[in-house]
């Protein structure tokens, strides 16, 4: 079932949880998913970021993502992450896409307004939910920019004066906030500022959203919840944990006989499956102790 951004958050503010996002650049990416909301019984987001385009092109994912959205019994939004050029979020709105990202975090504060609510006019044509960002995390969301260390002291937290001025000035659905992740791998253990977190809450009343999620502890995943985060993005360690495992498969094939013959086909499969049983893990642990609901 295909579900609008709004929507989906609506239904985690309601339950106390958060709603796993999940960057699906491959098939075996948006299968396990889907698969892993339709085995939980809980929602998902799949999402398209546009610094993926080189190896995956949304004008070739884009249209599987939302078919396969409105045909499986789960509830799935389909969202386009870290979007940095209105036309690009013009081409996924036509597509069908039922949620986007402007990013314009790392433009000064007017140019990331003004730029916010252009995106929020062309949402309001298409019904879709709209996500922006305040703050940095340092890194982008392809590895690039300037230099955060491991954990995330170089990014810029989202200022909770500003937050309600935001939100007010650009007519977003939910606000991305930076207090302490960071995109990429954790060469150290995340310092999360859940004080920066609880004073933006305090101040908004619209969902908040977990960049940098994946590499995160349990428990840090449930007090964010606690703190009013709704959709938290899980890529890097999932696609990690996925390439060790088609090392782990190759390695299996060469012990059994040395010429063995490794398919493409074997390495996908590989992918898919622990994808899955990754994603599946996550969900439920975003789930944060709500029945499942479906």
């Amino acid at each position: 079932m295909l579900v609008n951004l709004r929507d989906i958050t609506a239904v985690a503010e309601q339950n106390n949880m958060a709603i796993g996002a999940f960057n699906t650049p491959s098939m075996e990416a948006v299968r396990a998913a889907i698969d892993a909301a339709e085995e939980t019984g809980y929602p998902v987001i799949i999402q398209h970021a546009e610094c993926h385009e080189d190896f995956m092109p949304m004008d070739k994912i884009g249209p599987a993502m939302v078919a396969l959205a409105g045909r499986s019994s789960a509830q799935v939004c389909v969202h386009l992450d870290h979007c940095e050029h209105l036309s690009y979020m013009r081409r996924a709105l036509e597509m069908g896409f039922t949620g986007v990202m402007y990013d314009g975090s790392m433009q000064p504060y007017d140019v990331n307004v003004a730029n916010s609510r252009r995106a929020a006019a062309m949402c309001h044509d298409f019904d879709c939910g709209l996500e922006c960002e305040l703050g940095s995390m340092g890194a982008r969301e392809n590895g690039a920019g300037h230099d955060a260390d491991e954990s995330g002291a170089m990014a810029i937290y989202t200022d909770p004066d500003q937050a309600a001025g935001f939100i007010e000035a650009t007519d977003l659905d939910i606000l991305a906030c930076s207090f302490g992740t960071v995109h990429g791998i954790y060469k150290a253990e995340p310092k999360l500022n859940f004080d920066v977190l609880t004073d933006i809450r305090s101040r908004v009343n619209v969902p908040l959203v977990m960049h940098g999620g994946s590499g995160v502890s349990d428990d840090d995943y449930r007090s964010a919840i606690d703190a009013g985060i709704r959709k938290i993005n899980y890529y890097t360690y999932g696609v990690k944990y996925a390439g060790e495992a088609v090392r782990r498969t190759i390695r299996d094939f060469e012990a059994k006989e040395a010429d063995s013959v490794v398919y493409w086909h074997d390495m996908t499969m590989a992918a898919y499956a622990s994808m899955l049983e990754t994603f599946k893990d996550v969900i439920t642990v975003f789930a944060n102790g709500a029945e499942p609901l479906a």
